[in-house]
């Protein structure tokens, strides 16, 4: 048993804090008719419907098969890694960085293992890893604070686009010199890939993505978010109910506890106080400084009720998910993958390190001259 708790410890740490904080605050603050209005249904609605979608559509293997095509038509180790890191940059607009890299990343280690030197295959995993994390960026549905931070502050779809579009591009340029610098020279390498995935049934394929758009159209507010998540979760239990298993019900409950938190902590004038007199300061700084921390997520989702800057919130926790290995939880599933396959975990972390800072401070410069 004491096993058991120190593992789901150790792989649901946000989890765990979030909800000690949330029953904590509790005491301070006693449940009433008031806490119902903290949770924001919209957004665990929305999550819930993307990621069943998502899980939906990796279950009949499509982005593996997709991948596959892709990358049977290239053999040098360049641009193999070259590849492998701008779908990692685009598949997150749509999939959140996580997905991405769940996905990605066991099939990139499969193809990886062709080159020589074992370096390029950690330097392209770093890379796809904050390509991921930079290209989530842009969308709304990139990862689960940007779809937060979208909702509270009522952005038009059009308006959060452009608010990053300058950052991403800076980001995908700087990914692809990353690339040709870290592999100088472009040896042949076979891609590796052992099995040949079977092309997604059409059928599935065809109602997956109309589910998927179905869920767009909620994020763009046309469509009532119950009325979605009818669409969806009825749809997928009909074709397929094994995809309910690979949703991370854990983020959901993560949103739980911080919204509880969150609403409780602004019930506390002292400390709702002081929280927006520091935040107001520079709220693209100190959200940077709160992801290294915290990790990014639960920085949007603690810091938006502290202030009304929800444009340079987004900013912020979106660059904020570069720098540590936790600034973006999504950093930890590469780094997972990479250690059971090389034992240079503090290689990989140093490496990690070097690159999201040089990352960080281009981006964070960038900040100082659009504001």
């Amino acid at each position: 048993m004491k096993e058991k708790m120190i593992k789901f410890f150790k792989e649901d740490t946000i989890l765990v804090i979030s909800g000690i904080f949330a029953v904590i605050s509790c005491f301070f603050i006693t449940p009433d008719k008031k806490y119902i209005d903290y949770v924001n249904f919209r957004v665990l609605a929305i999550l819930f419907s993307l990621m069943l979608v998502v899980s939906a559509l990796i279950r009949i293997g499509t982005f593996d098969y997709l991948t596959e095509k892709l990358l049977g038509r290239i053999s040098g180790e360049k641009y193999i890694s070259l590849l492998l890191v701008i779908l990692s940059f685009f598949m997150s607009m749509l999939l959140t960085n996580d997905v991405t890299l769940v996905t990605l990343v066991p099939f990139a280690v499969n193809v990886l293992k062709a080159y020589k030197d074992r370096r390029r295959m950690m330097y392209t995993l770093i890379l796809m890893t904050v390509s991921a994390n930079l290209g989530s960026m842009l969308t709304p549905i990139g990862n689960p604070q940007n779809l937060f931070l979208y909702s509270k502050f009522g952005f038009k779809l059009s308006d959060f686009v452009l608010l990053m579009m300058p950052y991403s591009a800076v980001s995908l340029i700087m990914l692809i010199v990353s690339v040709f610098i870290l592999n100088a020279t472009d040896k042949t390498a076979d891609t590796a890939v052992t099995k040949k995935t079977p092309a997604p049934m059409p059928l599935k394929l065809g109602i997956y993505s109309v589910l998927f758009i179905v869920c767009i159209l909620t994020v763009s507010d046309k469509l009532h978010y119950v009325i979605m998540l009818c669409i969806v979760a009825l749809t997928v239990l009909i074709i397929d109910r094994k995809a309910y298993k690979n949703v991370d019900y854990g983020l959901l409950m993560t949103f739980v506890f911080f919204f509880i938190l969150i609403g409780n902590l602004g019930r506390i004038s002292f400390i709702s106080n002081a929280l927006s007199s520091i935040i107001e300061k520079n709220v693209v700084l100190t959200s940077v400084l709160a992801s290294q921390i915290i990790s990014n997520v639960p920085a949007a989702m603690l810091l938006s009720a502290f202030t009304d800057k929800g444009a340079q919130l987004v900013v912020g926790t979106n660059l904020g998910g570069l720098g540590t290995l936790i600034a973006s939880m999504a950093s930890l599933i590469t780094f997972k993958f990479f250690g059971k396959i090389k034992k240079e975990g503090e290689h990989y972390l140093l490496a990690f390190t070097v690159i999201n800072i040089i990352f960080l401070i281009v981006l964070f410069t960038m900040t100082l001259f659009i504001g």
